[in-house]
């Protein structure tokens, strides 16, 4: 797939595997046996493009992937040289491209991060956090934190950087909850 990728446009679609769906969407594949079905996957992806890239001595290559737009899977075509294929549609996520400039809730973001990096004792630079940009600062937490694959499927599909920063805070908080209900738990 990489070499397929380096030998056009260096676009790669990423979709998530999905565990809880077997009615998710999933097509034939060519190499497979008749009765064998892909494994599901969540209905949007993320395409990126290799910005950089070196092989290995034993053939492995490293990539660096930047995002570029999410898309909506359309339909999924037979799989070529062992790797699954879609039909994105652009148009849900097109002001992927466009500058986002919504505003986001950066204080109680702040407050909810700080409470959940003391519960797992987590040490962060609060000077730089705080001087990174907005997009930046929920991209990489939406990247960094171990989120369920369900949870960063929701971050993934927000309409835009507002919503994100919205869901990211949400979740946030609900694990600081959860730690510290388990914790009064524990303690009864």
């Amino acid at each position: 797939m990489v070499r397929d990728a380096l030998a056009s446009d260096r676009m790669i679609g990423m979709v998530q595997p999905r565990e809880d769906d077997p009615t998710t969407l999933t097509g034939p594949s060519e190499d497979a046996e008749p009765a064998e079905r892909p494994p599901p996957v969540y209905p949007t992806g993320c395409a990126g493009r290799i910005t950089a890239f070196s092989e290995s001595d034993d053939g492995r290559m490293q990539i660096t992937l930047t995002g570029i737009a999410r898309f909506a899977i359309s339909e999924e075509v037979p799989t070529l040289r062992g790797y699954r294929r879609i039909v994105p549609d652009w148009e849900p996520y097109r002001g992927d491209l466009a500058d986002d400039d919504a505003v986001i809730d950066r204080p109680r973001l702040l407050a909810a991060l700080k409470a959940f990096f003391k519960l797992n004792d987590i040490a962060a630079d609060w000077d730089s956090i705080s001087a990174t940009p907005d997009e930046r600062l929920v991209t990489s937490l939406a990247m960094i934190c171990q989120f369920a694959p369900n949870e960063k499927q929701a971050l993934l599909e927000a309409r835009d950087l507002g919503e994100r920063s919205r869901v990211m805070t949400a979740l946030v908080e609900m694990a600081v909850l959860g730690r510290a209900t388990a914790g009064d738990t524990a303690r009864h």
